[in-house]
């Protein structure tokens, strides 16, 4: 019989699973209590970071639907639940991770597929979600501006050579 303390943290670590649309699944052994309230707030705008017990999340994720995590649910783990950005949350725990090698990223799960440490470390290499909205309004404003002149062109090509006929004729109608 499940003792109603862990079943009420195992509903609360599967409904952080369901709500979040990403989790990184973190080893904190060696860090101190005021670096671990740092990194929660450097996380504070995307995620929310929570020291869990392995066999209870492995117990949630089953009931989440969340896979993955099982395999690397071993020491003392910690879930940062992302429910903002996957990207800053990963920038910001491989940031806090370059100044505290004690802080281990295990892996994770996006948008219900299992990552790896290397794939969560790609994810945090890739530029902000408006940099990259902005590269891609630079791209079509490029090509419209391109099509705008093609459409231009020809017509302003045509009033060039109706110009330069009427002057030929004017000068040809002057001079005799």
């Amino acid at each position: 019989m499940a003792r109603p303390d862990k079943a009420a943290a195992v509903a609360e670590i599967a409904d952080k699973l369901r709500e979040s649309n990403a989790a990184v699944l973190t080893e904190y052994r060696g860090l101190t209590v005021a670096q671990l309230k740092d990194l929660r707030r450097s996380l504070s705008g995307n995620a929310t970071y929570a020291v869990v017990k392995n066999t209870l999340t492995g117990i949630a994720a089953k009931e989440a639907g969340v896979e993955g995590l099982d395999a690397d649910l071993k020491g003392p783990s910690a879930i940062a639940f992302v429910t903002g950005d996957p990207v800053e949350a990963a920038k910001g725990l491989r940031d806090f991770a370059k100044a505290n090698p004690a802080l281990v990223i295990k892996g994770g799960v996006l948008d219900g597929n299992a990552l790896t440490a290397a794939e969560i470390t790609k994810l945090a290499d890739l530029e902000s979600r408006e940099v990259l909205l902005a590269k891609v309004a630079g791209g079509l404003k490029a090509t419209l501006t391109r099509a705008a002149y093609a459409f231009t062109a020809k017509p302003t090509q045509v009033a060039r050579i109706i110009d330069a006929l009427r002057q030929k004729q004017e000068s040809e109608g002057a001079a005799a």
